[in-house]
């Protein structure tokens, strides 16, 4: 196995540094793309762009995001894990209290333009969108999964939701292209300062609607209609990818970009319910994406819910490798904010580690503590440890795993290591208790 420090060679980044130039960063995260969702994974879906990227990077094979979109999204914004703003689910309220410190704010500092493409789900009024939290830009829906033609969410107080720079506004076009143009129009305007773009593709939630030249692709090639369309979306997905990517190198700016690509919870199982968004002609989707090999689906803390398809990459700064250590979406801000130059006027309360050398280590200490949590579910994990609490009538149930031995989490171990799930029990409550919700005890 190539080592850390063998892939995630710093020479180049540190040329950068030293000529006062930090990395432009485009972020890429996507709906609902499952671990068995991607080429690279062997998938029976194309994804020759990202295929390339993750070959070309460092792909993350133990990538934790949390069980659903707006948790995500929050973890990744502010570095924190999203029970701190009371996420632990999908929301169209807002997140973050104005003037809260987000990595668009921190990259801004440091001298960065930013910008967002796409999917916010952070606040879904436009005086809670994402031009008061950083960026300089924004373009998309401000709620979460959308008509892809229509651009609007489910019924209800937040269905319009398509905007720019503070202003709704109407367009014709897929969703997914249109996210996609809005990046590369920002990739290709001069400008003398790096950038942040943060891509936020709405594909592959649903509702699946792909125009016929993608569904062509798999006619005959995939037998169940519903994964087929779900198929068509993730392609559509990777073509548009693939367009980032060559903006940059159109631009000249290919070199001295970093590519950070992930999606934000594994895969929905299916979906049965398309009169909650307008528009005709939804259909149900009795298939969508796949976590295989990992147990559990989106909305879920077991690992087909939490461990995603993600990778990074830099031609000339990082190595081709995978990295087989956990990391978590909670890392990517002071990650970011290390490469990106930004210095902290004082101490942050940051819960993501900076894993990019050489200030991390060679690996994941065994004392970090992991935390996710749900409406119904809580989990930690600690080195090779995983205990899952469910809520149910009559209280919680507990579930061990050794991650180590058992990945696929087939054989629960709470009744035979009874220390090893209090000592993670008392973890978990600690993490709890710092929640803006009611604790567990």
């Amino acid at each position: 196995m190539v080592s850390r420090r063998q892939f995630l060679s710093f020479a180049g980044a540190s040329a950068f540094a030293r000529a006062g130039v930090p990395p432009n960063i485009l972020f890429v995260i996507v709906d609902d793309l499952g671990w068995a969702d991607v080429g690279f994974h062997g998938a029976e879906i194309e994804t020759p762009n990202l295929d390339r990227l993750a070959r070309g990077g460092v792909e993350f094979r133990q990538h934790y995001a949390t069980p659903t979109c707006s948790p995500t999204r929050t973890a990744i914004m502010s570095g924190r894990f999203p029970g701190r703003y009371g996420v632990t689910a999908p929301t169209n309220n807002r997140v973050f209290e104005p003037g809260t410190l987000t990595l668009p704010a921190a990259l801004r500092e440091a001298g960065y333009d930013t910008c967002i493409s796409g999917k916010w789900h952070l606040g879904s009024r436009l005086e809670w969108g994402p031009r008061n939290y950083g960026f300089n830009r924004s373009y998309g829906c401000l709620a979460g999964g959308i008509n892809q033609y229509l651009h609007r969410y489910k019924h209800g107080p937040f269905t319009q939701t398509w905007h720019r720079d503070g202003q709704f506004i109407e367009e014709e076009g897929h969703s997914t292209d249109l996210i996609a143009r809005e990046a590369v129009r920002y990739i290709e305007a001069p400008r003398k300062s790096p950038f942040f773009i943060y891509t936020a593709f709405t594909a592959p939630h649903i509702p699946i609607q792909e125009p016929r030249e993608w569904l062509a692709r798999y006619e005959g090639e995939i037998a169940d209609p519903s994964r087929s369309r779900y198929a068509a979306a993730v392609t559509h997905m990777d073509d548009a990818v693939g367009g980032l990517i060559a903006a940059l190198e159109r631009t000249g700016q290919r070199s001295r970009t970093l590519v950070v690509f992930t999606s934000d919870n594994g895969a929905q199982r299916d979906w049965k319910n398309p009169p909650e968004y307008p528009g005709d002609g939804l259909l149900p989707n009795t298939t969508l994406g796949r976590n295989t090999p990992w147990r559990g689906w989106k909305g879920e803390v077991y690992e087909g819910g939490i461990r995603v398809p993600a990778f990074v990459n830099w031609p000339g700064v990082l190595h081709p490798g995978k990295y087989d250590a956990a990391a978590h979406v909670v890392d990517w801000m002071p990650t970011l904010c290390h490469l990106g130059g930004y210095k902290p006027s004082g101490r942050t309360n940051w819960e993501g580690r900076n894993f990019w050398p050489p200030r991390a280590g060679a690996a994941q200490s065994d004392d970090r503590v992991l935390y996710w949590r749900t409406p119904s579910q809580r989990a930690v994990r600690q080195g090779p440890w995983k205990l899952i609490a469910t809520r149910g009538k009559g209280g919680e149930t507990l579930e061990l795993y050794n991650l180590e031995q058992d990945s696929y989490e087939t054989k629960d171990l709470a009744l035979a290591e009874t220390g090893v799930a209090a000592r993670l029990r008392q973890r978990m409550n600690e993490q709890s208790r710092l929640d803006r919700l009611p604790s567990i005890a």
